[in-house]
């Protein structure tokens, strides 16, 4: 059995984390474990207090008793909040105090987009459009090129918990471009994992989205690559098979 931990700021979507258990089909166990959310706004001064070095430590020892194998802040803007070089910072803090391999979910979405090959991306955000601005500037970072960027203006992470399949449709359509090779929708307190396939198959392209790639950020971490289909694309890439003979 692999164990994997995630920090999840508050409660929102963390219903998230056993329907993609039950997706993974295999021996695998997502561990979590809730963070004080402090404030609930996107806004920048209350995302830096959520995402502080003493938020996380509280939820690391919880964790380790669980046997995790490597641990994710399973929040984006808590952690794209903090610029390319204060969200590593923030990764190396949360290592050296669990003892595990860390990441967070920004870290992910850069990771997910090489993992599919999708160099130009287009953002469908829930958060305001400053906060959705400094998404773009951390994926710039990370080598990947934003062509569109939509915010929806939605200021605390309970209402967008609150989103449905029709909500969560119309911002990945609002937010795609032609141009874009994926869609990204970055929030973990959004409902998509039970829509991800479906996403796909309209959007013609990879849509990956705040909890899927934070679990397979997870994964990779613990050198774990799992085939399920029915999280998407990202979780139909096999490794490579070297043929001999």
């Amino acid at each position: 059995m692999t164990a994997l931990g995630f920090l999840y700021p508050g409660h929102s979507a963390e219903d998230e984390y056993p329907r993609m258990e039950q997706m993974l089909g295999s021996d695998i166990r997502l561990q979590l474990v809730h963070t004080d959310i402090g404030e609930d706004a996107h806004r920048v001064d209350a995302l830096l207090e959520m995402g502080s070095a003493a938020r996380l430590a509280a939820g690391v020892e919880e964790l380790r008793l669980s046997g995790a194998e490597a641990v994710v802040w399973a929040c984006t803007s808590g952690s794209f909040v903090l610029g390319w070089d204060g969200a590593h910072d923030q990764v190396r803090k949360l290592a050296m105090t669990a003892g595990l391999p860390a990441s967070s979910t920004s870290f992910a979405f850069a990771h997910a987009a090489r993992e599919v090959g999708a160099a130009r991306v287009a953002v469908a955000a829930t958060y305001p459009e400053d906060v959705a601005g400094l998404f773009s500037a951390f994926l710039k970072d990370a080598g990947v090129e934003v062509v569109s960027a939509r915010g929806s203006g939605i200021v605390t992470a309970a209402e967008v918990g609150t989103w449905g399949r029709d909500e969560v449709f119309a911002l990945a359509r609002a937010g795609d471009h032609p141009d874009a090779q994926a869609v990204l929708l970055p929030d973990t307190a959004l409902h998509t994992a039970a829509y991800v396939r479906d996403l796909e198959a309209e959007l013609g392209k990879p849509v990956l989205t705040a909890n899927q790639v934070t679990v397979w950020e997870a994964l990779r971490l613990a050198q774990r690559r799992v085939n399920a289909p029915a999280l998407g694309f990202l979780f139909t890439k096999e490794p490579l098979v070297q043929v001999t003979g």
